[in-house]
């Protein structure tokens, strides 16, 4: 059974990495955030989630494969939520593309799950950062979060 699901698994990445949209039953799908809370090495004092939740769609269609929106403001406290609505996709907010920037989150997993989340608390320093799908960045699934005090 371990094998089946590893196969099925491995499967889903190598379609999702043609960048076939795909569509599955609906799931209350699984929350990342203790991950991406508990891997990210914190530069500063994380600021408390006080602030609003703001909500940031991953989907693979005839448009292509997108954030919506890709371009977007928060402030610090504030909680990014990415939910994948079709697709395979993870977030990535690259070091080396975010030179000089801190307090980065680690890259999610793969969301695989229609409506599955990865919260990203909103504790960076002001100014603009830039986030990709890593599978599909080549093919502009990338965005630009600016965060302002």
């Amino acid at each position: 059974m371990k094998t089946k699901r590893l196969f099925c698994t491995m499967l889903i990445c190598v379609v999702a990495a043609a960048c076939g949209p795909k569509d599955g039953a609906k799931s209350a799908g699984a929350d990342t955030t203790k991950a991406a809370a508990t891997n990210a090495a914190p530069a500063a004092a994380p600021a408390p989630a006080t602030g609003k939740t703001v909500t940031v769609e991953l989907n693979s269609d005839a448009k292509g494969n997108y954030f919506n929106p890709a371009k977007f403001e928060v402030h610090r406290g504030d909680v990014v939520r990415f939910v994948l609505k079709s697709g395979v996709h993870n977030v990535h907010f690259l070091p080396d593309s975010n030179a000089g920037k801190s307090n980065l989150p680690p890259a999610s997993d793969m969301l695989q799950l229609p409506d599955q989340t990865y919260d990203v608390p909103v504790n960076f320093a002001e100014g603009t950062y830039y986030f990709q799908c890593d599978p599909h960045a080549a093919l502009g699934m990338i965005g630009h979060m600016k965060v302002e005090d």
